[in-house]
Formats: structure tokens, C-alpha cells, sequence
């Protein structure tokens, strides 16, 4: 198992915790009250990491990748998505090249 999947093991698990938490205390919690503010919060983070790659290197660019693979676990558990439903995504989705893989899904 690689250092970040096993750091995101741990952050997933420090997420599902915090589920009915306090959101006046917990910053997380407040995310999993709210799944569309889960989701801003995810795009904010997605356009940082974009000004990071072209503009800022790459410790900021790894500083803004860890706030935005934050986001998106808590607005997977917002919403109520498991990380298994997403693996299960990406497992079928192997030995596809992404050029056919879109060709596929646009519809005809």
C-alpha cells in the first residue's frame, strides 16, 4: 500500500467520524451538513490546485492537491458516495483507453 493511500485511509476514517458532529465546532462536520457547500468548497479548492500547477511549483502545488483530495472525501461522505462506489467506477473503467473510454459515454 502506498504513504498517500494509507494517509487517506486515515483522513477518510477521521471524516466518517466526524459525521453529526458539531458543525459550530468542527469544520468538517459543517461540510457533511451540507453537501453543496461540500461541493463549492471542492471547486474552490479544484481552481487552486490549477493556479498552483502553472504558477506556483510544486510544494504549492502538493499543499493545494492535500486541501483538494480533503474536499472531495468530504463531499463524497456528504452525499452519501462511498469510496468502494467510486472504485467501482474506476475498475470497470481499466484497460480503457480515456479516449474511447468518453467516446463511449458521449451520447450518439
Amino acid at each position: 500500500m502506498s504513504r498517500l493511500s494509507e494517509v487517506l485511509d486515515r483522513l477518510s476514517a477521521t471524516i466518517e467520524a466526524r459525521k453529526g458532529g458539531d458543525p459550530s465546532v468542527s469544520y468538517t462536520a459543517k461540510l457533511l451538513n451540507d453537501p453543496a457547500l461540500a461541493a463549492k468548497k471542492l471547486g474552490e479548492e479544484a481552481v487552486e490546485t490549477v493556479i498552483a500547477a502553472v504558477a506556483q511549483g510544486p510544494d504549492a502545488l502538493a499543499a493545494e492537491s492535500a486541501d483538494l483530495l480533503y474536499h472531495w472525501l468530504a463531499l463524497m461522505a456528504a452525499s452519501g458516495v462511498s469510496l468502494d462506489a467510486v472504485a467501482e467506477k474506476l475498475e470497470a473503467r481499466e484497460g480503457t483507453s480515456g479516449i474511447a473510454e468518453k467516446a463511449a459515454r458521449k451520447p450518439q
